[in-house]
């Protein structure tokens, strides 16, 4: 039973690089069409959109926040989901309403190149936690952190995921998401059906710990449902796939990825919240569940993972390529430069795995946090079409949930305790509030006192 991981893990890998089309043109590479220049249909994009943003990590964390805090927990994780609605709004504001080719774009025209600046700063930062996190589960489910077989587990998948990615672009991440996504599907079906037939299990399992309002699960539920408005606009993957498609396959892909996605996560969280009901003091969550499922179902449990981290990881790698050759325009658009940018995202992303945090959690609040500078610019310039907010909104906006997220990072590591001995998740809801609030009133004030629409700097 040893083997039988590594050699899932193996197939799938030597399945996707035979999948992965080598892109001849810049076409396929950053933009995904194929040979005849087709864009994708409708289930390729609803599952690209889907597996990517099912990741390792995703699963992981909704599965240990279950396993802490009990159904409501895995709920506030789902919660995030809801972010394909926001999303699909966004897009189709930006794209089909306004015209705008990327939010760049879009931030380009009403805030000149410090919009841009500011942006693709944030989007940067989420890529490379991307790839540092789901790397990370890797490593974790083949050894121990810091071991011989921990370190080369990850360097080979890494190696073979970047091989294929590089291939191929974001054509290959398209065509290898679908192929995942089926067998990620049939994994977790089959994981689910042995845990239902289960006889150590009760539906009663899943209710071990009640609602209170004030417990870390529920303050973590208000926290998603505040973030899920500016959270998409900050995710360059999900941004990527809303300008591919037509917009009636759009709209379609990311309200149905939306129901998908957040079935899959809440069936995942539950075996966390199953763990949690049985789990004696100080057993881990693996450990509970091994003890609980047995050795079959751990093995679906831990492939799901596998299945999930290789499929997010090729789209953070071309969404970077993207970023750097297409967005932010520094440099050509060329096969060459776009593989030479995903292979430094890796290599940025490895050494966060072998020297930085190995809170799971902290990346997504960190990021989601970050992304909250977005939430005015959503309400007043994208859906209200206000065009004379001034700089200095916008900057103030930034700077306030940059500094925010860096404040719930020291609070949540334990560097300080400006915010008092209270839990971290109710920190970061005080944080969430301030910024959403503060923000907002300074794009409010900013459009009451500017008399005509704002200046754009020269690019």
């Amino acid at each position: 039973m040893d083997y039988v991981l590594p050699a899932f893990a193996g197939v799938i890998a030597l399945a996707s690089v035979l999948l992965s089309p080598r892109a001849e043109s810049e076409g396929a590479f950053y933009l995904g069409v194929n040979a005849s220049g087709q864009k994708p249909g409708l289930l390729t994009l609803t599952f690209s959109q889907v597996t990517t943003w099912i990741f390792a990590r995703s699963l992981m964390n909704a599965a240990i926040l279950g396993f802490y805090y009990g159904i409501w927990g895995t709920l506030a994780y789902a919660f995030y989901y809801f972010s394909f609605l926001t999303g699909g709004k966004i897009v189709d504001s930006l794209r089909f309403e306004q015209g705008f080719n990327s939010v760049q774009d879009f931030l380009r025209e009403r805030f000149g190149r410090w919009g841009t600046a500011c942006y693709n700063f944030v989007i940067a930062i989420r890529l490379v936690s991307e790839v540092f996190a789901n790397v990370l589960v890797i490593g974790i489910l083949f050894g121990v952190a810091g071991s011989t077989v921990y370190t080369w587990t990850i360097l080979v998948f890494s190696a073979i995921t970047l091989f294929y990615s590089m291939l191929g672009g974001l054509r290959a991440s398209l065509r290898t998401d679908v192929f995942q996504m089926v067998i990620f599907l049939g994994t977790l079906v089959l994981l689910i059906a042995l845990v239902v037939f289960n006889h150590n299990i009760t539906l009663g399992d899943l209710a071990s710990k009640p609602f209170v309002f004030d417990q870390p699960g529920p303050v973590l539920m208000l926290v998603a449902l505040l973030q899920i408005w500016s959270y998409p606009m900050h995710d360059p993957v999900m941004m990527d796939r809303g300008f591919l498609a037509d917009r009636k396959t759009t709209r379609k892909s990311f309200q149905h990825a939306a129901w998908i996605s957040i079935i899959c996560i809440v069936a995942f969280g539950c075996l966390g919240v199953l763990a949690g009901a049985h789990a004696v003091k100080g057993a881990s969550m693996n450990a509970t569940l091994m003890q609980l499922l047995g050795t079959i179902p751990m093995l679906l449990f831990n492939a799901a993972l596998v299945i999930s981290a290789m499929s997010t990881l090729d789209s953070a790698l071309s969404s970077s390529a993207k970023l750097l050759a297409v967005d932010m325009g520094i440099m050509k658009m060329s096969l060459r430069n776009g593989r030479a940018v995903m292979a430094a995202f890796m290599l940025l992303g490895l050494l966060l795995v072998f020297w930085g945090n190995k809170d799971l959690f902290s990346a997504v609040a960190v990021s989601g946090t970050a992304s909250l500078y977005l939430a005015p610019v959503i309400f007043f310039s994208l859906w209200g079409k206000r065009t004379n907010i001034p700089l200095w909104s916008y900057l103030f906006s930034f700077v306030l949930a940059i500094a925010a997220a860096a404040l719930y990072f020291t609070e949540s590591s334990g560097y300080s305790h400006l915010l008092g001995d209270a839990h971290k998740y109710t920190k970061l809801l005080y944080l969430t509030v301030a910024v959403l609030g503060l923000g907002c009133f300074g794009f409010w004030f900013g459009g009451k006192t500017s008399a005509r629409p704002v200046e754009k700097e020269a690019v």
